[in-house]
């Protein structure tokens, strides 16, 4: 079996090999998409523009200012004089968050009492007001200050408040900074081979059609399921490539700590590399024609791995429907696989769930496609 699956093996590496073009897309797209994706997606919010009413004016104050400015989330954008000129300022998106310091800040520090302070965030952006009060949050914690949310058409009174009865400590596990690279580039890893594979193989026996070689393989004694293994496993090599140039990036660009095993990762994600290369390969034996075989493979892999894997949107709080749709998508399975080696260090005794998937996945893609093969011509 062996000797004839490796002469289509090697006719599949000098296609590619020749095929300058292809051999370039196959290697530089899977870093130019981390690249777009890592920068050009991001949860982190930095920089917020601020306006400062500082009516107290005291060295104490502005420590207090100096203590959010000098992180990388809040950056002084203006001074108002008053309320009218703090609020204009955020009504014009000059500003997305107001901190408004009383007179008797200092004199309440000094006198050991409670010194409260008021935050107006602009709720207008959710994402970013939520976040930004949840930097405020953190900031103001080793201040004991109480950042308050107010409402955008009202600035009430300041008034002291008493310290809650109970403290609350909070310990994040996995990604202590809350990094969304951390978070985002696993799950690229998987969005990315998911599209890949499939558009590597949905050329490859509709090629064969439209060249007029396909009579030669059909005269051969190959079986369809040896075809199918012998033009799989070149593209499972070069996809390897791709996983190996992408683990790189991933550690020493965009310092995301892989805790667990790089043989794991490597293994599960030749499994997941099948079963995606087969999709393309089932499209590509049932249309006989490169262009659509090309068009649906878009539609099978990247869609669903965007918007069904839970790369973007949880699956709990997606409706229950798309929720059932969702246990069909490898690459949501492959996300917790990815996500769970790189940040948790997680073995096989707990992902073994996912791998199983995705290898019955893998191979029922491959019998599907050796079964939509017919070795005639029609």
């Amino acid at each position: 079996m062996r000797s004839l699956i490796l002469p289509i093996m090697k006719k599949e590496f000098i296609e590619v090999w020749r095929d300058t073009r292809s051999l370039a897309f196959i290697l530089a797209m899977p870093v130019m998409m981390l690249f777009l994706y890592g920068y050009g997606i991001s949860s982190d919010v930095k920089r917020v523009p601020l306006v400062v009413y500082d009516r107290d004016g005291t060295p104490p104050a502005r420590e207090l200012i100096r203590r959010f400015t000098s992180t990388d989330y809040f950056v002084v954008a203006a001074e108002a004089a008053n309320l009218r000129e703090l609020r204009h300022t955020i009504d014009t998106g000059q500003a997305k968050v107001g901190l408004l310091i009383p007179e008797d800040f200092s004199r309440n520090l000094g006198a050991g009492r409670p010194a409260p302070i008021q935050f107006v965030v602009d709720g207008s952006d959710s994402n970013t007001a939520g976040i930004a009060i949840g930097n405020i949050a953190a900031i103001s914690k080793g201040l004991e200050l109480a950042p308050r949310d107010l409402r955008p058409d009202v600035l009430i009174p300041l008034q002291s408040e008493l310290s809650p009865p109970i403290e609350l400590r909070t310990w994040v596990w996995y990604n202590p900074e809350l990094r969304s690279s951390n978070f985002l580039i696993p799950g690229l890893t998987a969005v990315i081979l998911m599209m890949l594979a499939a558009l590597l193989t949905s050329l490859t026996v509709a090629r064969e059609w439209e060249r007029g070689t396909m009579e030669a393989l059909i005269a051969s004694p190959l079986h369809p399921h040896q075809l199918m293994v012998g033009k799989i496993l070149p593209y499972v090599v070069i996809g390897l490539v791709d996983v190996l140039f992408i683990l790189l990036l991933a550690v020493f660009w965009f310092r995301v700590p892989l805790r667990g095993s790089v043989t794991l990762l490597m293994a599960s994600s030749t499994i997941f590399l099948i079963g995606a290369l087969g999709i393309g390969l089932f499209f590509s034996a049932a249309t006989k024609n490169q262009q659509v075989a090309f068009q649906l493979s878009i539609l099978a892999t990247m869609l669903p791995a965007l918007l069904l894997s839970g790369f973007f949107y949880p699956i709990e709080n997606m409706p229950p429907i798309l929720q059932a749709i969702t246990t069909i998508v490898p690459a949501r399975y492959f996300l917790v696989v990815i996500r769970g080696i790189f940040l948790k260090g997680v073995g096989v005794e707990v992902l073994w769930k996912e791998l199983l998937f995705l290898g019955a996945f893998a191979v029922l893609m491959l019998f599907a496609s050796s079964a939509k093969f017919k070795k005639r011509l029609e």
